[in-house]
């Protein structure tokens, strides 16, 4: 025996595409009927209140005599004092010259930090050539330069030669000359 395919009972009905169309058009903008045995949408108001078998369509009926009139969340209270800001709110009062007496140290001023220590020439040269050349390669390209074996050499090199010889020059972890926190306590 041979089974009936879904295939099969498709093609005994024909299907109107015309149709469905039409009726997609002639319904559009309208909602659709809630399902039978469906509660209707409950408007906000109405969800603190008790429940019962259906809700409320909005428009449709007045609410009953006695039924609270307040919002949900109505009957927060808050303490003495304490309004319904929350704690970014705040605002510090500002600062006047009489706040301070004469046992006030007045404000912290930090010492002078140590001047930087000064870059020798090497130093100074492989970071014009670790960031030069890469600028010097974006900057061929935005202005559409020949890319020249002589200018792709001076920026790929340059920034090669300036990277290991800032990597060469790092101090080792073997120097015993400074204060290491890592290393524990020295007794």
């Amino acid at each position: 025996m041979a089974e009936q395919h879904d295939s099969d009972k498709r093609d005994e009905q024909p299907f109107d595409e015309e149709a469905a169309w039409a009726a997609i058009v002639a319904g559009y903008g309208e909602e659709p009927a809630d399902p039978p045995g469906a509660k209707p949408f409950k408007s906000i108001e109405d969800l603190a209140l008790m429940e019962d078998d259906v809700n409320d369509v909005p428009g449709t009926a007045a609410p009953e005599p006695g039924t609270p009139d307040r919002p949900l969340g109505g009957s927060v209270v808050f303490a003495p004092g304490v309004g319904p800001g929350g704690p970014r709110d705040y605002q510090v009062s500002d600062a006047k010259d009489d706040d301070l007496d004469d046992t006030d140290e007045g404000h912290f001023v930090p010492p002078e930090p140590p001047p930087l220590p000064e870059a020798d020439a090497t130093a100074k040269f492989a970071w014009l050539g670790v960031i030069g050349g890469p600028v010097l390669m974006l900057l061929a390209v935005i202005l559409r330069w020949d890319m020249t074996w002589w200018l792709t050499t001076l920026c790929i090199g340059g920034f090669l030669g300036g990277f290991a010889t800032l990597v060469a020059r790092m101090r080792s972890g073997d120097d015993e000359d400074g204060d290491d926190p890592g290393r524990g306590a020295v007794v």
